[in-house]
């Protein structure tokens, strides 16, 4: 991918993306994430304005606005706060059917049957058992927590970002301007969001910004589901450095997914 700040006719500044042109249906992709910028920017939802998108014979693209803001260094509780009320607003508003609940159940259990979002990464997530025993003992936990987890159909169902990390949280002095990278977002929980963002809070203790995400989790989904969107979480996040080849981070990633697991448990 590629991203550069642009000058529009009458010096107005935008941000054109592009990416390589990897599969059949990718700028309907594009397309189907732009119809979900509009539909939550009417909402009131802070993501930019998408102004256009197009493909050339090797690339998609899409342009948007540019906002003069920096990505959060990290996730403070004032951060979590303004991002928990974000979240808020995503609540019913699935508006393309982009089942990420579906998905998250099915690659947390193990599960082979359903629409897959993402093929490649299911095949390496199942596969991530064989990288070591300490990696092995990690997954095999997951699965037996969410071995009996049942179906959750939501209605209605809530707009999913589906990677709500720092990275894409753009914020200037303390206040979150906008969040960014929609392109993955499609329907589900909004729990999901809520999950990925307590991961990025570890530094924070127990007893603030991640209870509060805990706690609002539970209320959506219940420990069994809370159970199921961590697992999905944890297995991604073991994924992405394996496949990348950055092995010095993998421990870590065990760690922080064990003590996700015992004080999801001490939440019960």
């Amino acid at each position: 991918m590629g991203a550069m700040r642009v000058q529009l006719a009458g010096g107005a500044n935008a941000v054109l993306k592009a990416w390589p042109r990897a599969r059949p249906n990718q700028l309907d992709e594009t397309l189907r994430a732009r119809r979900i910028v509009e539909h939550m920017r009417r909402r009131g939802y802070p993501t930019l304005a998408w102004l256009g998108v197009g493909a050339t014979a090797t690339h998609v693209w899409h342009l948007m606005n540019f906002v003069d803001a920096a990505p959060a260094p990290e996730l403070t509780p004032a951060i979590v706060e303004q991002l928990m009320e974000i979240v808020e607003l995503q609540a019913g508003q699935a508006s393309e059917p982009y089942d990420h609940w579906s998905y998250a159940l099915r690659l947390a259990t193990g599960q082979e049957s359903g629409r897959d979002l993402a093929p490649g990464l299911t095949r390496a997530v199942a596969g991530l058992s064989g990288y070591s025993s300490v990696v092995s003992a990690l997954v095999g936990r997951l699965r037996l927590v969410c071995a009996d987890v049942p179906p959750r159909p939501r209605e209605p169902p809530d707009m999913v970002h589906a990677d709500l990390k720092p990275d894409n949280v753009l914020v200037r002095d303390g206040a979150v301007v906008a969040v960014v990278d929609i392109g993955n977002a499609g329907s589900g929980t909004r729990a999901t969001d809520l999950t990925t963002l307590t991961w990025h809070t570890f530094q924070d203790p127990l007893d603030g910004a991640r209870r509060r995400l805990w706690t609002r989790i539970l209320d959506l989904v219940g420990w069994e589901g809370a159970a199921v969107l961590a697992a999905t979480q944890i297995l991604l996040q073991l994924e992405w450095p394996i496949r990348h080849g950055h092995h010095d981070v993998v421990p870590e990633v065990v760690e922080r997914g064990h003590r996700a697991l015992d004080e999801l448990n001490a939440l019960r």
